[in-house]
């Protein structure tokens, strides 16, 4: 089956599995249409997709949300597609990512290729190819040592290192990671602290031991890391 093409804007034109063990994926798509048809078939295929409909959306996305694939259309508005993609590899993000476009010469690939993406799909393109690409770019990227971004710095849960975005580097203790590797996976989600205890603290039984950690983060990078959203838990803050 093939969808249908869509047409390409020029840039002035008009995430690792959740917690629910789903992978996620970041389709940035300006044409509404293939938009939701992608939402809906990536959905029923059992990723977690979120949308961004133009550049700018697709960076800071890109940048903050923990995905385990992007599919990245060329031609975005506000910030061209491939722009889009050559920031998030200059800026150490390693999310595989898969460029879609209406641009399908033997030239156009190779463009989309020493940007940085893993693959290259023209449109129109066949929907079972597609999900087969991503479900591969996703394999490689349950391979790959996760880069988490968060407002501020980032995280290698790899070595449990925060990198600050002025370059100091803070190591962290196994739960101290799994924790803020958790909420900055989820920017803007509020978690209860049954939940955290459930996902972080499995063995615990003290419901505080949550309050502790969230002290410990605060203690090495700031109040405003971790937020709290008085009557229901935590969520991921910034830094300044």
């Amino acid at each position: 089956m093939t969808a249908a093409a869509a047409p390409e804007q020029g840039a002035s034109g008009s995430y690792t599995a959740d917690v629910s063990g789903k992978p996620r994926v970041l389709v940035a798509e300006d044409d509404s249409r293939l938009a939701s048809m992608l939402d809906a078939l990536l959905g029923s295929e059992g990723f977690d997709v979120e949308l961004a409909r133009d550049g700018q959306r697709a960076l800071h996305l890109g940048l903050t949300g923990g995905f385990d694939a992007i599919v990245l259309d060329r031609g975005l508005p506000a910030v061209d597609g491939l722009d889009v993609l050559r920031r998030l590899r200059d800026d150490g993000v390693t999310t595989p990512i898969l460029v879609l476009s209406a641009l399908g010469t033997a030239p156009d690939r190779v463009d989309g290729l020493n940007a940085g993406a893993e693959d290259y799909l023209a449109k129109p393109f066949d929907i079972d190819e597609l999900v087969a690409r991503v479900r591969s770019l996703t394999r490689r990227a349950a391979a790959i040592v996760p880069m988490v971004r968060f407002p501020g710095g980032r995280l290698d849960t790899g070595s449990r290192t925060v990198t600050l975005d002025d370059g100091s580097r803070t190591v962290l203790s196994e739960r101290e990671s799994d924790l803020l590797e958790l909420l900055a996976r989820r920017p803007g989600q509020v978690f209860s602290r049954a939940l955290l205890l459930d996902e972080v603290f499995a063995a615990a039984d003290d419901p505080g031991v949550v309050d502790t950690y969230v002290h410990h983060l605060r203690r090495k990078f700031g109040r405003s890391l971790v937020e709290t959203v008085r009557g229901i838990g935590y969520r991921m803050g910034s830094l300044p």
